[in-house]
């Protein structure tokens, strides 16, 4: 079920729309509809990870840790 909703976009924005829809033969609505629904798609499995998890300042363990507590690298 679709829900109509009002909004107010101003003019030189609505001109870029009104002019990319007519080159690429859709409408304004599905352009819109279509921007939405990129930037508020759900994320599920299989996403890539595209930076560090952890940021921080931290002493960094042995490049190639043989005798090493693997714990004691993390907690370091």
């Amino acid at each position: 079920m679709a829900v109509r909703t009002t909004v107010d976009i101003p003019e030189p924005l609505h001109e870029r729309l009104r002019h990319r829809a007519e080159s690429s033969g859709v409408s304004i609505r599905s352009l819109i509809v279509r921007a939405l629904e990129r930037t508020y798609a759900e994320r599920g499995k299989g996403r890539r990870i595209t930076g560090p998890l952890v940021r921080g300042k931290g002493k960094l363990g042995p490049r190639f840790p043989v005798d090493e507590n693997p714990h004691d690298l993390i907690v370091s």
